[in-house]
């Protein structure tokens, strides 16, 4: 029997996503970087995107592998309902800004920004950093006043749309 308990023990804690270190409620760290969106570079500012709505904020490990290629599908499917909410939605990971002008046109569909973060100072204020070269998978929403509102960390790239939208969502209805 208590092996059974351990066991069980064991398998729910495993099962149960790990958190992101910034929790509810902190102020997001303010960021720019170079961007691209179809393969065209701009400097993406935090603070201007959130004068605009809220943002969804997500970290991954690099471009063009394929838990990260899964993950931008997904966003990319999901562009139409982010709008439809307010939301901007950028990628960060710490690829040069030529991978991810390829990055952005092919596996991001042109659908949302991916910013280079070359240094990993941006994946380092987020606590994403998997080590110097790496993000965790880590996804974050940032409500208009600059305040992290929710935060999702999995190495499994499958639920990051689904749980930033339900977040979203209840931003929207909270203040309508």
């Amino acid at each position: 029997m208590k092996g059974i308990l351990a066991l069980t023990c064991a398998a729910a804690l495993f099962a149960a996503p790990a958190y992101a270190a910034l929790k509810n409620g902190a102020k997001a760290p303010d960021f720019s970087a170079v961007a691209s969106i179809g393969g065209k570079e701009f400097k993406f500012a935090l603070a201007d995107a959130l004068k605009k709505g809220p943002v969804v904020l997500y970290f991954y490990p690099a471009a063009f592998t394929p838990g990260c290629t899964i993950e931008a599908h997904n966003f990319a499917d999901a562009m139409d309902d982010y709008h439809k909410l307010g939301a901007t939605v950028i990628g960060v990971s710490h690829d040069p800004i030529e991978k991810l002008d390829r990055f952005s046109l092919t596996e991001c569909r042109s659908k949302f920004p991916v910013a280079a973060d070359t240094d990993g100072s941006i994946m380092r204020n987020y606590d994403a950093a998997e080590d110097s070269e790496y993000a965790q998978r880590v996804s974050y929403v940032i409500a208009p006043d600059g305040r992290v509102i929710y935060s999702y960390t999995a190495g499994d790239p499958t639920h990051h749309v689904e749980y930033t939208m339900s977040a979203l969502k209840k931003l929207v209805a909270e203040h309508h």
